[in-house]
């Protein structure tokens, strides 16, 4: 995760709980999923164009 310890991690973890609330977590983290699923795909189709 780069430089990221595992202090700064809890305390982003807090402060996503303290500003979303614990109901809206899940659909954050699925969103948030499918937005990594979406770059790393295009991130193969570009980089498989590039290769061609």
């Amino acid at each position: 995760m780069g430089n990221l310890g595992m202090m700064e991690i809890l305390l982003i973890g807090i402060a996503l709980l303290i500003f979303f609330g614990p109901s809206r977590l899940p659909e954050l983290g699925k969103s948030l999923g499918k937005g990594i699923q979406e770059f790393k795909k295009a991130t193969k189709e570009l980089t498989s164009a590039v290769k061609d």
